[in-house]
C-alpha cells in the first residue's frame, strides 16, 4: 500500500492540481492532508490559482475520499463544502513495523509540543511549510513541506510512505526525491 501526503494547499488550485497528479504518477491508494487546504490565512500571500471552491470540488471528485485533519486556517466553513471529514486534530496511522505514525497539522502538536509517543513511533505534520526530517527523544519527526507557499527557498513538495517497507520519501513535484526515511 502506498500514502501520498501533502499539506498547506492554501487554497491553491495550481498545487491541488499537481498534487493529484503525483497521486496518480506514484500510483498512491491514499491521499493523506495535512490541513490547511482552503484558506491562504492573513499572514500568507495569496498563492498560484487561489480557488477554494476548485480545490474543493477537485478534492471531493476523488473516487477514494483523502484521510484530512484540520489546519489552524481550516474551519467549520470549510467543512461544509468539503465531503470529507477534516475537523479532527490528529489521527494515527500504525505502520508495518509495528510503531504508529501521529499524523497531525502542526499548530497543536509538534516537535515542541510532542503528544504521548513510543520510542520508534513518528509524529508527522505541516504547518511550518518547510520540509525536514530529524529524531527528537527517539520519536522521528517529518514536515513534508508545503504543496503551494514552501518558506526557506525550498520547493513545493509532497511526501510518499510505502507502507509495506516503511519507506519515506519527501519530493519535489518534478519527482526529485529531496528526503528519504526508513522509519
Amino acid at each position: 500500500m502506498k500514502f501520498l501526503f501533502a499539506s498547506d494547499i492554501h487554497g491553491s488550485f495550481a498545487a491541488c492540481k499537481a498534487i493529484l497528479q503525483q497521486l496518480e504518477t506514484e500510483k498512491a491508494d491514499r491521499l493523506i492532508l495535512l490541513g490547511d487546504l482552503l484558506y491562504h490565512g492573513p499572514r500568507n500571500p495569496l498563492p498560484d490559482e487561489y480557488s477554494p471552491m476548485a480545490v474543493s470540488d477537485a478534492l471531493n471528485k476523488l473516487a477514494v475520499k483523502p484521510l484530512a485533519v484540520r489546519g489552524n486556517c481550516d474551519s467549520e466553513v470549510d467543512q461544509m463544502v468539503l465531503s470529507f471529514p477534516i475537523m479532527a486534530d490528529y489521527t494515527m496511522l500504525p505502520l508495518h513495523s509495528g510503531h504508529i505514525a501521529f499524523i497531525t497539522h502542526g499548530h497543536l502538536y509538534n516537535i515542541h509540543n510532542m503528544p504521548q509517543l513510543s520510542s520508534g513511533d513518528l509524529i508527522i505534520h505541516g504547518h511550518t511549510h518547510i520540509n525536514t526530517t530529524e529524531e527528537h527523544a527517539g520519536v522521528t519527526y517529518i514536515n513534508p513541506g508545503s504543496a503551494a507557499l514552501p518558506h526557506e527557498g525550498q520547493p513545493k513538495s509532497y511526501m510518499t510512505l510505502d507502507w509495506d517497507n516503511d519507506r519515506f520519501e519527501i519530493k519535489a513535484f518534478d519527482g526529485s526525491v529531496i528526503r528519504s526515511l526508513h522509519a
